[in-house]
């Protein structure tokens, strides 16, 4: 008797740590050797993904990519990133958080390669973590909304002859959530600090046309789900109004909530009883896609 006791609890006590290490977040650089562009080597010029996996017996067949917001300039990495990522654990979906390099050390076209890396190797090593390689999708926060639907209005089916099997994967999202995301990099709707810290403060019109979302729209866009308020008064909500309407003409199934009230920044805004349910309306348009 005593032996099955000891053995028992010998068992429960393995599953117990391999269920905490299945659970264990863990950061992994896109590059091993030095990132593309790099002006130096510190963690700073090292982009990364921290990966939250879920438990198998909870586990659905989709992976989120979060992007923290931050202008451009920092990385709003707990209620942007940790807290999301959380989140998504609970509906069984896998997530990764992106850290990318910021401005204004570094401007574009480095932080869109960073995010396009971060597709690519999340789709490579689906079967590694569990999920399904064409159910990839990408939530995007303020910048790091405008760097989402950057991914989503730039994208390429990858290389075939690269010798990184990385590279070999395509950079298109399977869908998109955008969280009151800069999108228009054009007056009169423009957050200036993430244009000047992605771009510079004199950037060439025809960069600020190619990285103003709502004009690269195709029907080879991804599924959108959009979430602002109007009460937002450093990204005004017109930049996820621009974007659904251009969806909406491409033909691309497309979703968009308004809340009255909410400043910028709420992240899934926990202390507001009426703003902390549009996570729900994410879960539900999840559902209704068919991603969960």
């Amino acid at each position: 008797m005593l032996r099955i006791a000891l053995f028992v609890a010998v068992f429960f006590l393995a599953t117990t740590i391999n269920r905490a290490q299945v659970n264990t977040p863990q950061t992994i650089l896109l590059w091993l050797n030095s990132a593309p562009g790099a002006l130096g080597t510190g963690d700073e010029d090292k982009p990364s993904l921290t990966v939250y996996p879920v438990t198998p017996q909870n586990k659905t067949s989709t992976a989120v990519i979060v992007v923290p917001g931050g202008s451009y300039t920092h990385l709003a990495s707990d209620h942007e990133g940790k807290q999301i990522a959380e989140w998504l654990n609970q509906l069984g979906i896998t997530a990764f958080v992106l850290k990318y390099r910021l401005g204004p050390k570094y401007h574009h076209p480095i932080e869109l390669g960073d995010a396009q890396r971060a597709i690519r190797y999340v789709r490579l090593h689906a079967s590694v973590y569990g999920y399904d390689a064409h159910r990839i999708g990408v939530w995007g926060f303020s910048a790091g909304g405008h760097l989402a639907s950057s991914a989503g209005t730039h994208f390429d089916a990858g290389s075939p002859t690269a010798q990184d099997p990385i590279e070999q994967q395509s950079s298109r999202p399977d869908f998109m959530i955008l969280a009151y995301p800069v999108i228009t990099l054009t007056e009169p709707f423009v957050h200036h600090i993430s244009r000047d810290s992605l771009l510079g403060p004199n950037p060439d019109p025809a960069l600020i046309n190619l990285l103003s979302n709502e004009k690269q729209v195709t029907r080879e866009t991804p599924p959108t789900f959009l979430f602002h308020t109007t009460e937002d008064d450093v990204v005004p909500v017109e930049n996820s109004v621009l974007f659904y309407e251009a969806l909406q003409r491409a033909g691309v199934p497309t979703e968009l909530h308004i809340y009255l009230k909410g400043h910028h920044g709420v992240g899934l805004a926990k202390n507001d009883p009426i703003l902390k349910t549009w996570p729900y309306r994410v879960a539900d348009w999840l559902q209704v896609q068919g991603f969960r």
